[in-house]
C-alpha cells in the first residue's frame, strides 16, 4: 500500500499540482491547506477531491472562521495580508469544509496504527515542535501509535521513539529548508521516504506580485519561497 502525505500546502497550487507522485492507494494532508500562497480555492478544491484524510492547521482555522493563526513574529504580517486575500477568494462551500475538519484522526491501515494532526497531538493546531526535542518521548507516549504523522514547522524529519515513528513530511508550499524545493514523504508497506522535487516557483512569485498587498509584504514572501528561510525582523 503507497501512501502519499502531503503538509503546509499554503495556496500553492504550482507546487501541488506539479507533484511527481501519479498512483498512490492514498493521499493524506496533514493541514494548512491555505493562506500565504495566491491560490487557495485550487488548492482547496484538489485536497476536497482526491484526498482520504485530512486534518485542520492553524490557518485552515483561521481562514474558515476569522480567527488569528497565532503566526511566530516574523509571519504575522504576511499571515494577516494574505488571510484577508483567501477569505475574499474562496466562498463559502470552501469555508465551510475547511470548517469541518477534524483536528486529529487516529486509523488503521493493513494492521499499522496511524496519529494524524497538525502540530503536535496535546496541542493540534498551535504546539511547534522541533526535530530533536525531548518533548515527542511524551506525544508519543499520549497516542501511542505506530506512526505519528505532524507538519506545522515546515521542516522534514523521520524520528524512531520506542515503538512510534515521527514524520514530518515538511512543507509542500512553503519550505523552509533552505532551498525552493517542495517537501512531502512516501509511506509504503512500513517505509517512511522523505522526497523533494522542484516546481515553477516563478510561476507563483508572480500571481504574488499580482495580488493587492502591500510591496512588502510581496517581497517577504517571494524570499521565503525562494531562499526556504525564515525572514528576519526589521
Amino acid at each position: 500500500m503507497k501512501i502519499v502525505i502531503l503538509s503546509d500546502l499554503h495556496g500553492n497550487f504550482d507546487a501541488l499540482s506539479s507533484l511527481p507522485e501519479r498512483h498512490y492507494d492514498e493521499l493524506w494532508v496533514l493541514g494548512d491547506l491555505v493562506n500565504y500562497g495566491p491560490q487557495p480555492v485550487e488548492v482547496v478544491d484538489f485536497v476536497r477531491s482526491r484526498a482520504t484524510i485530512v486534518v485542520s492547521g492553524n490557518h485552515d482555522l483561521a481562514v474558515g472562521f476569522g480567527q488569528d493563526p497565532r503566526c511566530s513574529p516574523p509571519f504575522r504580517e504576511m499571515a494577516a495580508e494574505m488571510q484577508k486575500v483567501s477569505e475574499s477568494l474562496l466562498n463559502e462551500e470552501q469555508k465551510g469544509y475547511l470548517q469541518t475538519l477534524s483536528l486529529s484522526s487516529r486509523f488503521t491501515r493493513k494492521g499499522t496504527t496511524f496519529y494524524v494532526c497538525h502540530a503536535i497531538p496535546s496541542d493540534p493546531l498551535y504546539g511547534y515542535c522541533e526535530s530533536a526535542s525531548d518533548r515527542w518521548i511524551e506525544e508519543c507516549d499520549k497516542v501511542a501509535p505506530d506512526f505519528l504523522l505532524v507538519g506545522h514547522t515546515h521542516v522534514p524529519f523521520v524520528r524512531k521513539i520506542g515503538n512510534c515513528t515521527v514524520v514530518n513530511p515538511g512543507s509542500l508550499g512553503q519550505p523552509k529548508t533552505g532551498g525552493p524545493h517542495a517537501c512531502y514523504a512516501v509511506w509504503e508497506n512500513g517505509i517512511v521516504t522523505l522526497c523533494t522535487y522542484v516546481y515553477p516557483v516563478e510561476w507563483t512569485v508572480s500571481k504574488i506580485r499580482a495580488l493587492p498587498i502591500p510591496v512588502k509584504v510581496q517581497s517577504d514572501l517571494i524570499a521565503v519561497l525562494e531562499t526556504g528561510l525564515v525572514p528576519q525582523i526589521s
